[in-house]
């Protein structure tokens, strides 16, 4: 009754007269119809949707669901285990008052802990927006240290947001250590410990960090234009490209050229509002601009619009 034509090897159901109409799903009857002829293309379809309605005043502990929750590969067995819900009728007790059918023991210890940190990782990537993508390699990380028991004696706490900087790092959207502290319980320098720990167990690395990580986040939540932001990466690059800047950090030297660029243009930023977004302080801006200073002529970009010249920025 239905065509079916292979596209990227994934089997379609499409209607033979109308190959381009889409087709409606009737969830009464179980039925793919095609919206132009009325053909009934496909039957005894499975309707994947709930099978309750949920209202308003309904009590958060009543779970309507019978078939648990969603198969985890991450977990032992791929969490494939059965909860017995609290009875309530009379045949759910015994002559004592006690439960007939009791959960003994439903998740392994190991299971347990591993769980626990997958909603930490969870909780910290929503407080900072991070994409699913970054939780499921972090989660992936957090199970690979774990289950070589490498880093014994470190809680998991500072191991999963370890392994939350090392997946920003690895996807290309680096996160500084401040960042990961502020929304854990772990002190930067026991995450700064895990991290190396967890890169010499896994024999894996990292790629370095640069300005232009940063550049485009930093400028973003200052409220800067593109111009600006253009302008402060090209500063940036330049500095690092002439040498003006040895042994300082990406995000100093992002700072201190964000700094210059806004000073340099009518959205001028002081130190303290790019030191709170950067999470350096001011005195590390101030280092980083006044070994950049002299060399202000050759980095900024040549069709940059100056508000105020060159030889009227601030010498700190």
């Amino acid at each position: 009754m239905a065509s079916t034509s292979r596209i990227d090897a994934l089997p379609k159901v499409t209607c033979p007269n109308h190959p381009d109409a889409l087709l409606v799903e009737d969830y009464r009857a179980g039925d793919m119809i095609c919206s132009e002829c009325g053909l009934v293309v496909g039957d005894r379809v499975i309707d994947v949707g709930s099978e309750w309605r949920t209202f308003s005043n309904d009590k958060a502990a009543k779970d309507p669901s019978r078939v648990g929750d969603a198969q985890n590969p991450l977990l032992s067995g791929g969490d494939l285990t059965t909860m017995i819900g609290k009875g309530t009728g009379a045949a759910s007790f015994d002559e004592f008052g006690n439960n007939k059918y009791q959960n003994r023991r439903t998740m392994s210890s190991s299971d347990r802990a591993m769980m626990n940190a997958f909603k930490e990782i969870t909780n910290m990537a929503d407080r900072i927006n991070l994409p699913r993508n970054i939780v499921d390699r972090t989660n992936n990380l957090f199970k690979q240290v774990y289950e070589q028991k490498s880093l014994k004696g470190r809680s998991n706490d500072a191991i999963a947001s370890a392994c939350l900087y090392i997946a920003c790092r690895q996807e290309g959207v680096p996160r500084t250590f401040k960042e990961i502290c502020a929304v854990s319980r772990i002190s930067k320098k026991e995450i700064g410990r895990c991290f190396k720990l967890i890169l010499k167990a896994l024999e894996t690395n990292v790629d370095l960090i640069t300005t232009g990580d940063f550049m485009s986040r930093f400028c973003s939540n200052l409220g800067l234009t593109k111009q600006v932001q253009m302008a402060a990466t090209h500063i940036a690059r330049k500095a690092v490209e002439l040498d003006l800047v040895p042994g300082r950090s990406p995000i100093s030297v992002a700072a201190a050229a964000i700094y210059m660029a806004s000073q340099a243009s009518a959205e001028k930023r002081t130190q303290k509002e790019i030191g709170d977004i950067a999470g350096v302080a001011d005195v590390t801006i101030r280092q980083s601009y006044r070994l950049i200073y002299p060399r202000a002529p050759d980095l900024f970009p040549a069709d940059f619009k100056f508000d105020t010249p060159v030889d009227k920025l601030p010498q700190l």
